[in-house]
Formats: C-alpha cells, sequence, structure tokens
C-alpha cells in the first residue's frame, strides 16, 4: 500500500468509495451520490495545503481516499483545516485508514496549520478511535445537528494541535 496525491484519473476510484457512504452510512452527511463530473471538480478545486490523497494497493486499486478541507470561511480560522478519510469497505482494518491519517497530520504541519480538526458521527467509533491513536482529543459534541435515515445525529469534535 503506498499514498500519492489524487489525480482526476482517481476520480472513477474515489466516487466509488464516497457514493457507498452516502447511500449506505451516517459518515457523511450528504444525502445524493455525486456524479463523476461532481466527483472531477472536487478533485480539481483541491490542491496545495487542501490537496486529495489516495492509498493505492500493489494491484493499482484504490483502498481509500483522505483529504484537508478549511475549516471554516473566515480568515481567522486559516490557521485551522479539518481533515476526511475514507476507506472502501473490503479496505477497512487494514492499516490504510491510519496511513492515510498520518499523512494528512504530516500536510497539515508542513504547511504551517496550527490545528487540525475532525467531526465523526457519533458512533462512529473506529473512526473516533483511529484519531485518538494518532494524537485527537474529543473536544466538543455538536448534539443532532444532522439528519439521515430519518435519524438525528450527533457529531464528535475532534481536535490535535500541530
Amino acid at each position: 500500500m503506498h499514498l500519492r496525491a489524487a489525480t482526476t484519473k482517481d476520480s472513477a476510484g474515489i466516487l466509488e468509495i464516497y457514493n457507498h457512504e452516502v447511500l449506505t452510512s451516517t459518515a457523511t452527511f450528504d444525502l445524493t451520490p455525486r456524479t463523476l463530473e461532481e466527483q472531477i471538480a472536487w478533485i480539481t478545486q483541491r490542491s496545495g495545503a487542501h490537496a486529495v490523497i489516495v492509498a493505492e494497493t500493489e494491484a493499482g486499486v484504490i483502498a481509500g481516499f483522505g483529504a484537508l478541507s478549511a475549516y471554516r470561511e473566515r480568515a481567522g480560522y486559516a490557521s485551522t483545516v479539518e481533515d476526511s478519510v475514507y476507506l472502501a469497505a473490503d479496505q477497512r482494518g487494514q492499516g490504510a485508514g491510519r496511513l492515510i491519517l498520518e499523512e494528512l497530520v504530516n500536510l497539515s504541519t508542513k504547511h504551517g496549520f496550527h490545528a487540525l480538526m475532525a467531526k465523526i458521527v457519533s458512533g462512529h467509533e473506529t473512526s473516533i478511535a483511529l484519531h485518538e491513536n494518532l494524537g485527537f482529543e474529543i473536544v466538543g459534541r455538536e448534539r443532532e445537528v444532522g439528519r439521515k435515515f430519518g435519524q438525528w445525529l450527533d457529531v464528535i469534535l475532534m481536535e490535535r494541535l500541530l
């Protein structure tokens, strides 16, 4: 398994992973699957400090992806970013998530960010544990801020100072 910067050629593989989560889980609050065109645009709009990375198997299959995003729009938040990590269902538990998150921490540090945030829907204990294992702390809970599959969802806010 190796990591590299994502390109638009990875759009279909990333789309397959992401849309699976849209349709089957609460890992994302998106309710409508992305189109290939939307996925290409999403990757194209990201570069530098807000880039997308992919974990690729030896066979060239995308096992997962991660991204850094601006935490908030206002200029005072410019030193803070938020991470996202998604894995293909058949790749979970094999270390790809840890590799991706470690690289996002490294990229955040390299680009001079001060804080790295994660917003994880309550109940996703594996993702919470992954973040805790890499030095993130739970700093809050946003109660019933999302709704999906007919249920109100809390979000756990985690932070790692860099």
